[in-house]
């Protein structure tokens, strides 16, 4: 039996330029400032709790991986400056929640208060409307999470309720797509 092939378009992943930042592909050279901040306590605080190196790896693979499966997921977050990451920022489908964007954001605490997450939130927001055509992004955040709402609000998300997330109480908030004039 001949061999068949698929000669559909490999899957990559999207670069994004904003005034001070890229949003990239995760590289394993990103992996140990990944890992180093899913260990630390105070970055951790409104997250679920710190998380060893194995299990930091599975979580940089399977944000890797969302790409291949939705075409969504989460970008790396660098300075146009200075390579390296400063953090994440993601669109992209949960199991169970087809049909809407949600979307997350992280800085590594070094970066903190800089407005890294504010800018790579609003590209990422952007470019789930202009090019993916989400109708509605959708962000699931801790109700202490002072900063993380700062950054919701200042990207255009609002409060839309209390939620029971995965045993998890959060908040949620949304942005619709913007209507278009005429």
């Amino acid at each position: 039996m001949a061999p068949n092939f698929d000669l559909s378009e490999p899957v990559s992943v999207p670069r994004i330029r904003t005034e001070r930042l890229w949003l990239r592909e995760y590289r394993v050279s990103d992996f140990d400032a990944f890992a180093a901040n899913l260990a630390d306590p105070e970055a951790r605080a409104h997250a679920g709790g710190v998380l060893g190196r194995r299990d930091a790896w599975r979580q940089f693979s399977s944000a890797t991986g969302a790409w291949m499966l939705h075409g969504t997921g989460w970008w790396a977050v660098e300075r146009l400056a200075e390579p390296g990451l400063v953090g994440t920022v993601g669109v992209f489908h949960r199991d169970g929640f087809p049909d809407h964007h949600e979307i997350g954001w992280v800085t590594l605490r070094p970066f903190w208060g800089q407005g890294f997450a504010k800018e790579a939130a609003r590209a990422a927001v952007d470019f789930a409307f202009g090019v993916w055509g989400a109708e509605r992004v959708v962000a699931h955040i801790d109700a202490d999470n002072k900063p993380s709402l700062r950054v919701a609000r200042a990207i255009g998300l609002t409060f839309q309720g209390d939620v029971d997330f995965y045993d998890t109480h959060l908040t949620r908030h949304v942005v619709d797509r913007p209507s278009r004039a005429g």
